[in-house]
């Protein structure tokens, strides 16, 4: 039986690569919503992963457990055809941050030398070459400033799906910590910072939203923050309120209005309210969170400090979870839960940034700090050049969310799991492609599209 649905499987799999593929471009150059629909379905697809895996270790402790392949590279693919259809009019172009992705590939490569078993090292750089191919897809994708209002419904759309899931968890299964769609609440929280940002960063800073438009929005914008405190990840509801503070603050530096008073005000209140009905669940589970927990991580980052000491070069990507245990010495110092038990390993170190240096050295650590930071101070670039448009939400956004998974980052390895390696990559295009449509707008010497209110805008229109 087993065998049956896997066989069956791969049958839909190489069905919707032959057939599903052709079709979708075809019906998206015939029909515009429908090439709207693929390209949302290449977002949501990093929530609701749906992949199949070539060569699955599914039982190994990995970053990487096999050659996947899912509907978020099927969507991506049609896109990408799409970018081809109009290379013509929008010539294809290597994003920002190109070389040094390319470098930290090839440092990550490197290590492969070290490696216990080199098959486990493919499996993540072949994810390294899926995540390029995304963001080189939305990079040249995306060349208007309307598509960034599909993103916010998609975005809208996504937060309501999470949001059904960690539902039907919390109260119809009774889950004590939701994790929704994701892999581990750890997931969903990251996740979640980052649309959080982005809804609250255009409920402050949009002019233009009409009363029932803002109400929505800031439903949306509740459900973030509901799905973050039911996950009940204490890292990540502290960077969750760190995340909203900082695009708070940034909000009122690009500008102070009554209505992002009032928005502060409303905030205030209603946290107050959500910490209220959550705080007995709250409390448990910071009283009831295992000291061994942090205990683990230390041990966890000592190993990995030996293992770089011992191979300046990294231990092999993706190997982690290999050579933390016997014959390797690596472990040596962690008291195991059952000295007898055989089978008993221990895990991955907890934060992305050990576990880099540990399996690629130091210097790729440091490419892969200068890698998303690049991004980080090109959106402040970008912060600064959109002030009074009517995106500058977007650079607020990125400010306090991405500032906030780095920090978490540095207590988790999430941001090497698919969902949210997807979504960094797709935030990292489009501050690319923000960059790209400010310097289109200014060597064409047009405005970028200005933040009006929707009296200032009517004014203008009526001007006309």
């Amino acid at each position: 039986m087993t065998e049956t649905l896997s066989a069956a499987k791969y049958i839909v799999f190489f069905v919707t690569l032959l057939v599903g593929v052709p079709l979708g471009f075809t019906l998206s150059l015939k029909f515009p919503r429908v090439e709207k629909v693929i390209f949302f379905l290449m977002i949501f697809f990093t929530v609701k992963m749906e992949d199949i895996n070539f060569v699955s270790r599914e039982t190994f402790r990995l970053t990487s457990k096999g050659f996947e392949i899912g509907l978020v590279d099927i969507a991506t693919f049609i896109i990408f055809l799409l970018v081809l259809n109009r290379k013509k009019r929008f010539p294809l172009q290597a994003p920002p941050g190109t070389y040094i992705y390319l470098t930290y590939l090839l440092f990550s490569g490197i290590s492969i030398i070290n490696a216990a078993v080199p098959l486990f090292s493919m499996f993540e750089v072949w994810k390294m070459l899926r995540m390029y191919m995304y963001f080189f897809v939305v990079f040249n994708y995306v060349n208007d400033f309307e598509q960034f209002h599909d993103f916010m419904k998609g975005c809208a759309a996504i937060i309501i799906y999470i949001f059904y899931e960690v539902m039907k968890q919390k109260y119809i299964l009774g889950k004590f910590q939701a994790s929704g769609p994701f892999p581990h609440q750890n997931s969903l929280v990251m996740y979640t910072i980052i649309l959080g940002s982005i809804v609250f960063a255009f409920l402050m800073n949009k002019k233009d939203l009409k009363p029932l438009y803002f109400f929505i929005w800031l439903m949306i914008f509740a459900m973030s923050a509901v799905i973050v405190i039911s996950a009940l990840s204490r890292a990540g509801l502290v960077l969750f309120a760190i995340a909203v503070l900082i695009v708070l603050t940034v909000s009122f530096f690009a500008g102070i209005t009554e209505k992002k008073v009032w928005i502060a005000v409303i905030l205030l209140i209603c946290s107050m309210a959500m910490m209220a009905k959550a705080w007995n669940s709250i409390q448990e589970r910071f009283r009831t969170a295992p000291e061994e927990s942090a205990t683990t991580r230390v041990d966890l980052a000592i190993a990995a400090l030996k293992m770089v000491k011992d191979e300046p070069l990294g231990i092999g990507l993706n190997n982690f979870g290999i050579k933390i245990n016997p014959p390797w010495q690596y472990s040596s110092h962690i008291e195991m839960h059952d000295a007898e038990d055989e089978d008993e390993k221990n895990g991955l170190v907890e934060t992305i940034y050990l576990m880099i240096a540990a399996e690629c050295g130091w210097h790729t650590m440091v490419i892969y700090f200068l890698f998303i930071f690049y991004f980080y101070f090109l959106n402040l670039k970008n912060f600064f050049r959109y002030k009074g448009s009517d995106y500058q939400y977007f650079t607020i956004a990125m400010v306090g969310g991405l500032l906030a998974i780095y920090v978490e980052s540095g207590l988790e390895w999430v941001l090497k799991q698919t969902n949210n390696y997807y979504q960094l990559m797709l935030m990292f295009a489009l501050i690319a492609v923000m960059s790209k449509l400010g310097n289109r707008y200014s060597l064409a010497k047009i405005s970028l599209p200005a933040n009006l209110t929707l009296k200032q805008r009517l004014h203008t229109i009526n001007g006309l």
